[in-house]
Parts: structure tokens; sequence; C-alpha cells
């Protein structure tokens, strides 16, 4: 185990869910305004999954953290306003730190990243000082400064995999997430750091139970984050869930997975966001929420008025110091270059 307090919910605080009672001429129209200030300020506007529907519908790019901060890569744009969580603007200022990181809301945290800092890291490298560090990337910069290489919910298994087989691997912060890739990966020296994201954790053994209860022949994604990701890897293996209809899997695997399968409906267990981008790309399907009340706060603190206020004056902006900066895009570009 490791120096982690017992309970860091005191770290963050969930800010409330701000309603938007506009009507849809008035969206359309903020969104209008979204893109011309986006040509204005030659910005590009990313957004994650469990960002607001009409937030991901006037984005340039929808996807996970990393695969947004790539998509920034191909551009020729000096602005990049990410609709996201902290964490992700600093990797993206991390990885493009010659352009201006727009951060519409500064209170959008995340619990996840929220459960170790750098200084419960470091006291946990010094009581395993042979072990590799392996960050997921919902961390500070300052967490990812400290660690040897970053992972995605993705690629964390070719990762972990790619680290010599004698080496232990200190894995943070997320405990359902290191459970998971253990068992991909055969390892038994994998400890994991006890932090967990609050959302997530929320979808549970008997959430499952219930809509396979209702929908017996329905597929199952489930996020490897979830509450619930072990028990129902065991009863995968061992027939209590259909083992050919159940799958662990991270918010762009879920795409690629519907994408390709032949199936009508599924049950998502992730934050519910994601269910937009589903519904849109395939809406001859049917898909359910595992726990329909798995909402982030943290996401949903952007809004249209809040990003249009952000183009307008360029601000909130996010930027990593150049020392800590540098020091954490070694452990990302590890990553990068396992993937």
């Amino acid at each position: 185990m490791s120096t982690a307090p017992e309970s860091f919910e005191t770290r963050y605080v969930l800010p409330p869910i701000e309603p938007v009672a506009d009507s849809a001429p008035q969206i359309r129209d903020k969104q209008a305004r979204v893109r011309d200030l986006c040509v204005e300020n030659n910005a590009v506007l990313l957004a994650h999954h469990y960002q607001r529907p009409e937030i991901q519908d006037v984005a340039a790019f929808v996807g996970d953290s990393l695969r947004l901060c790539q998509a920034a890569a191909k551009g020729s744009a000096s602005v990049i306003v990410f609709c996201g969580v902290h964490f992700m603007a600093e990797t993206a200022s991390i990885l493009h730190p010659d352009k201006t990181v727009l951060l519409p809301d500064l209170s959008a945290g995340c619990s996840l990243a929220a459960s170790v800092t750098a200084a419960e890291l470091r006291a946990w490298k010094a009581r395993f000082p042979d072990a590799v560090v392996v960050a997921y990337i919902n961390t500070s910069a300052e967490v990812k400064a400290e660690s040897d290489y970053c992972c995605t919910s993705a690629n964390a298994a070719k990762v972990v995999a790619a680290i010599p087989k004698d080496r232990p691997i200190l894995f943070l912060p997320d405990k359902f997430l290191a459970s998971v890739i253990a068992r991909q990966t055969g390892r038994a020296n994998i400890i994991a750091y006890p932090g967990y994201c609050h959302v997530h954790k929320m979808i549970r053994p008997e959430d499952v139970a219930a809509i396979l209860e209702e929908r017996p022949e329905i597929e199952l994604l489930l996020h490897p984050e979830c509450g619930c990701v072990s028990s129902c890897m065991e009863r995968a293996l061992d027939g209590a869930l259909p083992r050919t209809r159940t799958f662990f899997l991270s918010t762009e695997g879920m795409l690629r997975h519907v994408a390709d399968s032949p199936e009508r409906e599924f049950a998502v267990g992730t934050e519910i966001g994601i269910l937009h981008g589903l519904r849109g790309a395939h809406p001859d399907r049917l898909f359910y929420p595992v726990n329909p009340g798995a909402v982030c706060a943290f996401m949903k603190t952007i809004t249209l008025d809040k990003v249009i206020h952000s183009l307008e004056t360029l601000s909130p902006q996010v930027r990593v110091p150049a020392e800590t900066a540098a020091r954490a895009r070694r452990a990302i570009d590890r990553m990068m270059e396992l993937a």
C-alpha cells in the first residue's frame, strides 16, 4: 500500500452543475459565435467525450485527453481551447509549449488526479526504490514529472508489458485500472495506489446485474476505471457474465468497438457524456447507461458562454513551468514511443 490518506475527497469540491436553459436557436447562435472567434484567434476547440452535448457539437475534435492533444499537434492553430479538465489542459501545455492553452473554467478539476500529490509519490518511491513508476494520464503535471512512464486506459497494458518482468511497478493513481492491467499482463508485482475516479467508482456490480437482468442479450462495455471491474472480470472468467459480450474498454475503445460490432444494443459503463457521441454516430442502435447517475460535475462546468468569454479574453490560460514540463514530457514521450 501507499502513504496516501484514507480519504482524499477533501482535496476537491464538486462544483454545482449549472443548468443551461438556452433554446435551440440560442445554442446555434452561440456555437456560431464560438466558430467565428476560433477563426479570429487562430484557435482550435477540443472537447472530451464527457462534455456537454452542445460543446461536443461545436468542437473541431472530440476524443479522450491524449487523442485531443495529438489532434492539436496536427494543426497550425496557435490557441488551444481545451474543453475538458485541468490535467488535460496541462498535458496540452506540456506537449505544445509554444501554443496558448485555454481552459474555459479553472474549477474543472479531477477527483482522480486529486488523489495523489507529487510529495506523496516521492514518499511512495522512497519505499520502493527499485520500482518503475507508471502514472495514468489522469494526474497533475507535477506527478507526471516524478514518473517514469505515463499511460492511458487504452495503452496501459502495453506500457506495463514493456517493462522488465522482474521490476516492480508502482501504478497510480487508479486502483481499479491497476487491477485490470494486472490481470491483462499477468503481472503479480504491480503495486497499486489507492485512488479512484468518484464517477467511475459509482458504477457498481449491482448496476451491471440490474441492466443484464433487464436486457440479458445486451453487449456490456465497461471502462477499466469502474468500481465493478474486478468482480466483473472474475464473473466473466467463470461464466457468470457472458464472456463473448463483456468488454473492458477505454472511451476511444468503446467507440471503435461499437463501430465494428454487429450488435444493436449496448450497456455503457462510463460517464454518460459519451452517449451523445455514440447515439449521434449510430442512430440505428440503442445505448443504455449502466448507471444513469454517472455524471462528472467537473466536466459539466464548461458552457458555451464560458467558451465564448475564454476566446474573447484569451483566458484563463494554463501553462506548466518549464522545468516541470520537461520532466513530465519524458514520461509522456516514453508512452508515445510504445503507442
